[in-house]
């Protein structure tokens, strides 16, 4: 099974290079189902059910969550339905509307799809949550007689540490674990030794000249002089596409991992 995973698509000018991509089909052909990290579609922050629907328009199959996927309460109905195609981290607390992992059919095959949290630095860091091993591996013991036939997981933090140990914690065990949240992919795609195939972080969709999608001057100041000022996100200049496309083999084995980046 082909499976394409978008990272992080970042507010208009992410949807904007996404549909881009999408629509010329040259990827869109040739996989079986498209995922991407939706925690940023909306202004940067969640995603509003319009910009949901417009995605999935555009071909994509399911949504990722992170950080930024509980902002929007419009979004709650959907992210707690088992029929809709998108999920919050699931090491959130118990009493946090939404499920942490679904199902998706692809014909005649299931794709099980995790997201997990990793630690948040910043305003994020003392937010409560549940360990995400702990997490995962009750996930995969409550899920193991329904024998999906690919299973993903989102592992959506800071720490290329903790992004690194999942990765190997999991070889073996699911189909591949993909890394986001830093908006800066890396050049550590792989195949892990039992299987298992596992990139940090698969980078960003949106702006190129940006701080992350967010314009420097917005930033550059707050950061030199202390000022308090908002993130305002760059909608000027090229933008970048980045994913990753899995060829997956067994629930706990794919065959490659291949990183895509377009530059628009």
């Amino acid at each position: 099974m082909n499976i394409l995973y978008i990272g992080d698509i970042m507010a208009e000018p992410g949807i904007e290079v996404v549909d881009r991509v999408l629509s010329n089909h040259l990827i869109k052909d040739k996989v079986d189902l498209i995922i991407a990290q939706a925690e940023n579609v909306s202004e940067g922050r969640g995603i509003t059910k319009q910009d949901y629907d417009r995605l999935k328009k555009l071909g994509i199959g399911f949504f990722t969550g992170g950080n930024w996927t509980m902002y929007r309460q419009e979004i709650y109905g959907a992210l707690s339905s088992p029929s809709e195609p998108i999920i919050r981290p699931a090491n959130y607390s118990h009493d946090t509307p939404g499920l942490g992992y679904k199902y998706i059919k692809l014909k005649d095959q299931s794709v099980l799809v995790i997201s997990l949290l990793g630690s948040i630095v910043g305003k994020d860091a003392d937010k409560p949550k549940l360990n995400p091993l702990v997490t995962v591996d009750k996930i995969l013991s409550e899920t193991q007689a329904t024998k999906p036939d690919a299973i993903i997981v989102n592992f959506h933090g800071d720490y290329s540490s903790e992004k690194v140990i999942i990765g190997h914690y999991l070889d073996g065990r699911v189909s591949a674990v993909i890394g986001d949240h830093w908006h800066v992919p890396t050049a550590d795609a792989r195949i892990l030794t039992n299987g298992t195939a596992h990139i940090s972080d698969v980078g960003m969709c949106g702006t190129l000249n940006s701080s992350l999608g967010v314009s420097f001057d917005s930033v550059i100041t707050r950061w030199r002089d202390g000022v308090a000022t908002r993130n305002k996100i760059e909608t000027s200049g090229p933008k970048q596409f980045n994913a990753v496309l899995i060829e997956t083999e067994t629930p706990s084995t794919s065959k490659s991992i291949q990183p895509i980046q377009f530059l628009i």
